[in-house]
């Protein structure tokens, strides 16, 4: 079998692999800045390519060992027909060492490398190790690599590649050139399977192809498997209900159907038997999709509005799913939460909504009887303010008529008419009465024109009890009046003083230093930081020394004890390297 033949049988991922820098996809960054230092002869000793997986890490750095090892090279773009170039394409190269750290993670597999660095390349110029998954090596295999990576021999280049660089040492790390390779872009990868279908005679539809790069999530290796697949799948040409059957996706038409069911709020239950057959958190992922491309193409048939509520209720939806909650149920309940949210108001309808509001029969009795016992007590306290000024010379009256009555004879009672500060009481009433009305009328009795000596006595006793009665009430008014003057007056003084010596304290400019001394402790720990503020209380900053209150007792003194090296160096940082800090005990209840 020749080689053209082999390659014929390879998998798209495979036959397709970038052998130039030019043919890296999406990387131009990273392909660009390598190619300058291959042409201006920049070379690190030890590189280390991290990213998503499919990105081209592997890839690149075979392209770099190529570079590395042309006859005609170091250069950007090798010849492709020395040995060297050949036998790197053909993955045979003796100076070209690959090693998989998932499998070869130990201690004694990074020795046996370590000995390989000590020997010249057989043939190139360089010997180059390629370590891929390198993250996966042990504690023990890294501290051996340690030296060696800081400073191989000449003629050794290391090339790392990972998918995750947080799990390197920060030695590992400071001794590299580290490179992060980006997620390609969707309109990239699309370029890259049109220019593939297109050598291969397949024919395509774009929507499809853009569904395999939607499920890729970036990584060209993953869309290129898909594409495989898909390939095999539609026979030959490829179309987006092959493509969607394939990958278990729902039909745009079905998606179409659903939001318009839920935009005229109908029945969804038939849809919801459909969705059932297919993962409800890719059922939310398909509609948060349509909803972007709705809001990309800006439709006519969503609001801004309608967009904001519709994904917060998805999001709603995947974090009930994340929680392991029922997956049918979540789908009619978020069905429903959006047929509701599409029930949309502006301002103006709501106040006008607001406004034609009709008020019940009760609620206007309720009003009617307010205004009636309101008018009332007014009218009541109007006709007491009106009596009021005759009270004073009621008491006279009483006290003239007491006289007269002790002077007057029992034999002449017969004789007696109306006493005359009586008739001048009654004609007073009589005239106050005839000036106003309430609905209290019935308290209101005339007096009769002929009384006798002893009813005169007893109504005027009533009376003068009544009136006795309210100077008491007014008088109670009065001395609460004062009272509350009284207190007014002094929490008015209280205020003045307090302002005076606010007023009156001077200004410290270092009290809002030591602010800016406590922001920066709650950003070191946010716990510290609290106690810090709760313990600690800025008394004064003179010739260099640094007064605090320490309040601190217990475990919070134990806390800050603990953590006083960073303190320290916190007030040195913002009050200066020459200061001397002076903490004050004091006593807790004393604050």
């Amino acid at each position: 079998m020749s080689e053209n033949e082999m390659i014929e049988k390879k998998v798209l991922a495979l036959k397709y692999r970038p052998r130039r820098f030019e043919d890296l996809v999406g990387q131009s960054t990273i392909s660009q800045t390598l190619s300058l230092a291959l042409d201006s002869n920049r070379l690190s000793h030890a590189y280390l390519f991290s990213g998503l997986r499919g990105s081209g890490k592997t890839s690149t750095a075979r392209i770099m060992a190529k570079a590395l090892l042309c006859s005609n090279g170091p250069t950007s773009k090798p010849c492709e027909v020395c040995e060297n170039c050949k036998s790197a394409n053909a993955y045979r190269h003796l100076d070209i060492i690959e090693m998989d750290a998932a499998s070869n993670r130990g201690i004694d597999d990074i020795k046996d490398l370590i000995e390989h660095t000590k020997y010249k390349p057989s043939s190139a110029r360089f010997k180059v190790f390629i370590i891929d998954e390198v993250h996966m090596l042990t504690t023990q295999a890294f501290n051996a690599l340690l030296k060696t990576l800081e400073e191989p021999p000449g003629f050794v280049k290391f090339i790392l590649a990972t998918t995750d660089p947080l799990k390197l040492p920060a030695t590992i790390l400071s001794r590299t050139q580290h490179f992060r390779f980006n997620k390609i872009a969707n309109s990239d990868v699309m370029h890259h399977l049109s220019h593939i279908l297109n050598e291969e005679n397949i024919e395509f539809e774009t929507a499809a192809l853009e569904i395999l790069t939607r499920s890729g999530q970036g990584s060209l290796r993953d869309t290129l498997t898909l594409l495989d697949q898909a390939i095999i799948f539609s026979k030959g040409k490829i179309t987006v209900s092959a493509v969607v059957d394939m990958l278990g996706l729902i039909e745009p038409e079905l998606m179409e159907k659903l939001f318009e069911t839920i935009l005229k709020k109908e029945d969804v239950t038939s849809l919801v038997k459909e969705l059932e057959n297919y993962e409800i958190s890719q059922v939310c992922d398909e509609m948060t999709i349509y909803l972007r491309q709705k809001m990309l193409e800006k439709d006519a048939k969503f609001d801004l509005l309608l967009f904001d509520r519709f994904f917060r209720i998805l999001s709603d939806a995947k974090h009930l799913l994340s929680l392991n909650s029922d997956g049918l149920f979540v789908l009619i309940l978020t069905l429903s939460k959006m047929i509701e949210a599409t029930n949309l108001k502006s301002i103006d309808e709501i106040i006008n909504q607001v406004e034609d509001i009709e008020v019940k029969p009760a609620m206007k009795e309720a009003i009617s009887v307010n205004k009636v016992l309101e008018h009332a007590n007014n009218d009541v306290n109007n006709t007491y303010n009106d009596a009021k000024p005759s009270i004073s010379s009621l008491e006279e009256e009483k006290e003239i008529n007491v006289e007269n009555e002790n002077n007057i004879s029992l034999d002449s009672i017969d004789a007696i008419e109306t006493v005359a500060p009586i008739e001048t009481i009654e004609k007073e009433v009589q005239e106050q009465e005839n000036d106003f009305s309430t609905p209290f009328d019935e308290f209101a009795t005339p007096f009769d024109e002929e009384i006798n000596l002893e009813d005169n006595n007893k109504k005027e006793e009533s009376t003068l009890k009544q009136e006795d009665t309210e100077l008491n009430n007014l008088q109670e008014s009065n001395i609460n009046l004062e009272s509350t003057t009284s207190t007014e007056e002094n929490n008015i003084e209280e205020l003045e003083e307090a302002e005076e010596e606010i007023i009156s304290e001077p200004y410290d400019p270092s009290k809002d230093v030591y602010e800016t001394l406590i922001n920066k402790v709650y950003e070191r720990d946010v716990q510290l930081g609290e106690l810090f503020e709760r313990n600690f209380v800025y008394k004064s900053f003179e010739n260099k020394s640094l007064k605090i209150s320490s309040y601190a007792q217990g475990d919070e003194r134990k806390f800050l004890l603990k953590h006083y090296g960073v303190i320290k160096l916190f007030i040195y940082d913002i009050f200066g390297q020459d200061i001397e800090i002076e903490f004050i005990k004091e006593d807790p209840s004393s604050r």
